[in-house]
Order: structure tokens, then C-alpha cells, then sequence
């Protein structure tokens, strides 16, 4: 048995939102194939039966199995091209189908940290726009990134509950976040009946928009929306439950055409459940009452109940949340709204988004909402 040496790539370590993932150039890396992935899953630390990604960067959970490919973009009218990968924990794949709202905090930042903006828009203070052509699913994103004595500005007062220490804000418009290639809603329904033999049926809110997500309600699944990860997280049969759900989802959108094709597909879509505001204590201890929010929403990643909330899901939560009749605007009191700010297991957040109906179709024009992001290490 030969003993190669390692190989050293450049990389940034980043946080952006509530994830964490491992950002490169494009042009240190192979091209789209088996042996990118292969990287990726050893950068990471996968796939590990442990489930612990000890030998990798990865921190064992989908919000920090994450890598993000970079490039300066020849997309007329963006700066730079954002590819993202969900990096499988236990299993030797890396999933390309979505992107993560999240880290789309950390692109603009980083790009400019890369060279990749060009430095004659840099101002000496004020904020720089970046155009992010999110390369995953065809969508711009624009970034507005905090500068600071000609540097990217990481700290302030910004407070993101689900990250301990206050930052900069980053604040982000997803640009028509609904999927182009198909309506917002694949059913044509705002409100469907999805039936999960052997499970039951479920009222469904089937939305493309920001990533493809399933919504049910709360109460229906036997939860109550105040959840937190250890409530569900540590039941088997609860996790393969909503695995089944999402499964029979999925094939009801169009996005696979066997159930059996969803273990190959764990990023999306997003499978959530929602229910009207009631008080509880957060994950930090933080007390959220009911009146602090206009609803409550939990979201399932990879698995596994998330800590906080999926960027692109609360894109989906905010979308739904402005087209009267789906189970995320009733949950929210229904009516006419541009904005929420629903509770998750860390906290809360508010997501905004301009929708309106043309010949007899919903369209989301863009959804608003505010992140932070840091250099972990490099």
C-alpha cells in the first residue's frame, strides 16, 4: 500500500445565517464529476457510519455538511456564479438539487474576499451590491454587503437568533424566488390532499419558491409547532414518518417519479409542518411569546428537525405567507400580508415577499430578508 501525501486546496471557512459550509474557488477544483464530489466528501468528512464526520469539517448536522463553489460569473448583469452542495453525512453523496438561503449570506462576502468583485466598486464605507447567480436553481440573488475601511464588514450589532454572537447584517432579495420551470404551486392547488398510503392524508401547501417545499399542518402530524430538535429528533418512527410524507410529496410535485428516488434527493424538497402562534421557550431559553409572532413554523433538513430555520424554507414560509389560502397564510391568521415573523426552535425571524396574481397565476417578484456571515478561518 503506497503512502501519498494530502493535498492542499484553498478554501474559506465560512458562517453564513445558521449554517456553516466550505467555500471555494472554481478554478481550484476539478470540473463537475465524480472526482469534485469525491473531494467534497473527504473536505467534509464523509461518508462517516459514525455520523459524527469527525475526519472532515463537517459538524455532523445538514447545516454545517455544506460546500460552496464560487466563480467570477460571464452572466450578464451578475458578479459571481454561487454553486451549492449538500454534503451527505452517512452516505457517499453530494446532492445538488437546491440551494441553501443561508450560506447565500456568505457568497457576496466571500466573493469579494476571493477577488472576485472587481476592488474599483469597493467603497471606502457604505455597502456594496453583489448580483449572485445562484447556479443550483437559475435564480439571481442580490446580496447588499456592510463595508468598512475598504473591507468587508463582519462585525456590528445584528442579532440572528440560532447564532450566539451579534454581526453585520447582510441583507438579501431573492429575485422571482418560484421556479421557472413550472408553476409556483405544481398542483395549480394552494391547498391539497396528499394521500401517504399506510400513513394517512394530509392537508398540503406543495410550493416551489426559494426551495421546493411540502407544508402541513402542525396538528395534523401530531406535533403543536413549539417543537424543538430533541422533541423529534430522538424518535425513529416520528423521522421515517415525515421521511414518507416527504417522499410522497416529492412525487407529487414532479420532482421524482418514485418514492424510492427521495434517498438520492434529501435536499429538497423541504418538508415543514405550521401552526398559529402560542408561547414557548426556545432552544438559547429565550421565552417567545404569541404575540411576539405570527406564527409558528418547524422545518425538516436532511433528516432531521433543523435548529433554526432552512434560509430558502423561511423564503417558502414568506411566499406562502403572502398568497391568502395556503396552510402558511391561514396558520398566520390569513388575509392579504407582505411580511411575517414566525417562531422556530431558536427564535424567530421575519421574511417578507411581493407576490400578486396575473392571469389567474401567483408570482412572487422577490422575497427580503437579513443575514449575517463571517470568516471562520481560511
Amino acid at each position: 500500500m503506497s503512502n501519498s501525501p494530502q493535498t492542499r486546496i484553498p478554501a474559506t471557512y465560512m458562517r453564513g445565517g445558521t449554517s456553516k459550509g466550505v467555500f471555494f474557488n472554481a478554478k481550484d477544483l476539478p470540473p463537475p464529476g465524480p472526482q469534485r464530489d469525491a473531494i467534497l466528501l473527504r473536505v467534509l468528512g464523509s461518508p462517516d457510519p459514525y455520523g459524527k464526520q469527525i475526519d472532515g469539517l463537517g459538524n455532523a448536522s445538514s447545516s454545517t455538511s455544506k460546500a460552496v463553489i464560487l466563480s467570477k460569473s460571464t452572466r450578464p448583469g451578475h458578479d459571481v456564479d454561487y454553486l451549492f452542495g449538500q454534503v451527505s453525512i452517512d452516505q457517499p453523496f453530494v446532492d445538488w438539487s437546491g440551494n441553501c438561503g443561508n450560506l447565500s449570506a456568505a457568497v457576496g462576502p466571500c466573493a469579494i474576499h476571493l477577488g472576485l468583485i472587481d476592488a474599483a466598486r469597493i467603497p471606502l464605507n457604505g455597502s456594496v451590491t453583489v448580483r449572485i447567480w445562484q447556479a443550483n436553481t437559475a435564480k439571481t440573488i442580490v446580496a447588499h454587503v456592510p463595508i468598512s475601511n475598504g473591507q468587508v464588514q463582519e462585525t456590528g450589532d445584528f442579532e440572528l437568533d440560532g447564532v450566539t454572537f451579534p454581526a453585520a447584517e447582510v441583507p438579501l432579495e431573492f429575485i422571482e424566488p418560484a421556479d421557472e420551470g413550472g408553476a409556483m404551486f405544481p398542483t395549480g392547488n394552494v391547498v391539497d390532499q396528499l394521500e401517504v398510503p399506510g400513513v394517512g392524508t394530509f392537508q398540503a401547501t406543495l410550493i416551489n419558491a426559494g426551495i421546493p417545499t411540502i407544508f402541513l399542518n402542525a396538528k395534523d402530524v401530531g406535533c403543536t409547532g413549539t417543537e424543538l430538535q430533541g422533541d423529534i429528533n430522538g424518535h425513529k418512527a416520528a423521522l421515517a414518518r415525515f421521511e414518507t410524507i416527504r417522499a410522497h410529496g416529492a412525487v407529487r410535485m414532479g420532482l421524482i417519479r418514485d418514492v424510492a428516488e427521495a434517498a438520492q434527493r434529501q435536499h429538497t424538497p423541504k418538508i415543514a409542518f405550521v401552526a398559529s402562534p402560542a408561547g414557548y421557550t426556545a432552544s438559547s431559553g429565550k421565552r417567545i411569546e404569541a404575540g411576539d409572532i405570527d406564527l409558528l413554523a418547524r422545518a425538516l433538513s436532511m433528516g432531521k428537525l433543523h435548529h433554526a430555520m432552512m434560509g430558502t424554507a423561511a423564503v417558502a414560509i414568506g411566499t406562502a405567507a403572502a398568497i391568502p389560502g395556503t396552510l402558511v397564510n391561514l396558520a398566520a391568521g390569513g388575509g392579504t400580508r407582505n411580511a411575517v415573523r414566525f417562531g422556530h426552535p431558536s427564535g424567530t425571524l421575519r421574511v417578507g415577499a411581493e407576490a400578486q396574481q396575473i392571469n389567474g397565476q401567483w408570482t412572487v417578484t422577490k422575497a427580503l430578508m437579513s443575514r449575517s456571515a463571517r470568516i471562520l478561518m481560511e
